[in-house]
């Protein structure tokens, strides 16, 4: 393979990679808060500061500590075509979701990544039958997958998912607080700051390590399910 071939397909992986962490993926994640929505009803969340705690902590306790784990076993697992060990995390992860809403948000989104990869036929077939394997296919797997059989870096992968998460977030916030674009942007370059030591912890993590232990998000996520008043599904 001839440098220029290379970085030709270095050029083609990184495009893939930003569009899938772009806030423009038709995959739904605009319609959950993740039980923001509840937190700025109950006053826990009403300002940029407050907004950019709520996210840093549920970052900190939450996804880095479960989420960000368990994607890069999935990654590893499509990496190595096993299909037991992606079974397995999959179905971990979608366990591991606190509420009723947090389940149904990560295996619609993960349909939905799947529909999508397979509509435009970016997948080789041992990636698609991975997918096709799962009863209940989370989000993360469907991402991580993709990731993996672009021949991404799972550190280079999950930085890309982390960013999304928080994008969304901080999309979310906007429209719940509400706040300003500007407001948005600092509480991105903050989360953002703390993403290098996020990643290391995520990667240090053994297998009996892994696990939520954010009690407020499990009780927000169930408040917002009988709110009066919702604009997000989560």
């Amino acid at each position: 393979m001839t440098t220029a071939s290379t970085s030709i397909e270095k050029d083609v992986s990184l495009a893939r990679l930003l569009r899938l962490a772009s806030p423009a993926l038709p995959v739904g994640a605009y319609s959950y808060s993740q039980a923001l929505e509840w937190a700025v009803e109950a006053g826990m969340v009403r300002d940029a500061s407050t907004a950019g705690d709520w996210i840093a902590d549920v970052l900190a306790v939450s996804v880095v500590r479960c989420e960000a784990p368990v994607w890069l076993r999935l990654h590893a697992a499509c990496t190595a075509s096993d299909s037991q060990a992606f079974a397995h995390w999959n179905e971990f992860f979608v366990a591991a979701r606190e509420t009723a809403e947090l389940r149904a948000e990560t295996v619609q989104m993960g349909r939905s990544l799947i529909a999508l990869l397979a509509r435009a036929g970016e997948l080789p077939e041992a990636s698609r039958a991975l997918l096709a394997s799962l009863e209940e296919p989370s989000f993360p797997a469907a991402f991580a997958c993709a990731v993996s059989a672009w021949g991404i870096a799972p550190r280079a992968g999950l930085t890309a998912y982390l960013f999304s998460w928080a994008e969304n977030q901080a999309i979310a916030a906007v429209k719940l607080v509400p706040l300003g674009q500007s407001a948005a942007q600092d509480i991105l370059a903050r989360v953002t700051a703390a993403l290098p030591e996020a990643l290391d912890q995520a990667f240090a993590l053994e297998d009996d390590e892994i696990g939520s232990l954010a009690f407020g998000l499990a009780i927000a996520s169930c408040r917002h399910e009988t709110q009066y008043t919702r604009l997000f599904r989560s």
